[in-house]
């Protein structure tokens, strides 16, 4: 069964040249691409993003007139801004261009990081119809206050689920001192903990962070059963979203798995969806402008 889409690329035209490797790695990473798993050799290293949706496309012809590398987004403005911001910051000669209206239906800008590595970001204008089709939230972190709960047992995961929380948040644009860390005993302690930060009204969202292993708990379905009660009944008591992120799963190579190794980060994708709901309640509650 096919998993996924990998494309390799040098870091210029010089793949020996580690400033360039640097600043293509410091740009995806500003952009809020999720890291992969990288590797370094003695002749060199690999830097990996990931993106959750992957195309391979043959075509005939004329190869069209864009980048080689294409990079659908749902904010166009947003992360023109963003990469604007930061090439002027970091990476002296690089050329981002402006947006523009392209002929198959969308909006695409280009940027050049590097000399001779040209990568697209695009946006389909499918709906563009005024207001959008559905209502959603934007990963946009900044003003936002978060708490996180964070199990200590499991400590090897835990502590990495804790990691791409922080690095999710901080990369959308919430500030450190914005962001309150509360470590507690295991995931049974998890509920109260986000009970009690959930009804303070200082937070905007709550994010959970544990790992439950079968192997390790005779009670393990007891265990967690309560736990997601207990998270779901905060969220609703309380109106404040909690992002789930405890881990349930039959071994540690497969815990080890989803805390960064091979399956992304559940960290990073529960810190993702507590920026997004912040972003939908507020919306929903002004109208759904």
């Amino acid at each position: 069964m096919i998993k996924g889409i990998t494309l390799v690329q040098p870091a210029g035209p010089d793949p020996a040249n580690s400033a360039n490797f640097e600043l293509l790695r410091g740009l995806f990473a500003a952009l809020g691409f999720e890291p992969g798993k990288g590797w370094q050799l003695g002749d060199g290293q690999g830097a990996s993003f990931l993106a959750p949706l992957g195309n391979l496309e043959f075509v005939t012809g004329r190869l069209p007139a864009v980048p080689p590398v294409l990079v659908e987004v749902l904010h166009l403005e947003d992360v023109h801004r963003v990469a604007k911001e930061w090439m002027a910051a970091n990476a002296v000669g690089a050329v981002i261009s402006e947006i523009s209206s392209t002929h198959w239906n969308s909006r695409l800008f280009t940027v050049e990081p590097v000399a001779g590595m040209k990568f697209g970001f695009w946006q389909s204008m499918s709906l563009q119809t005024g207001k959008p089709a559905a209502i959603e939230g934007d990963l946009i972190a900044t003003g936002q206050k978060f708490a996180i709960v964070a199990a200590r047992w499991n400590a090897i995961i835990t502590d990495r689920l804790l990691q791409g929380s922080l690095d999710a948040l901080t990369r959308s644009g919430a500030r450190r001192t914005d962001i309150r860390i509360v470590r507690v005993p295991g995931a049974w302690e998890v509920p109260q903990a986000a009970r009690k930060l959930a009804e303070s009204k200082q937070y905007d969202a709550i994010i959970t962070l544990g790992c439950l292993l079968r192997g390790e708990t005779a009670h393990y379905e007891a265990i967690y059963n309560e736990v997601a009660r207990g998270i779901g009944e905060s969220q609703q008591a309380t109106g404040i979203p909690h992002a789930f992120g405890v881990l349930t799963c039959e071994t540690l190579e497969q815990a080890l798995d989803r805390a960064g190794l091979k399956a992304g980060n559940k960290g990073f994708e529960a810190a993702v969806a507590a920026i997004e709901m912040v972003s939908l309640n507020r919306k929903l509650k002004a109208g759904g402008e």
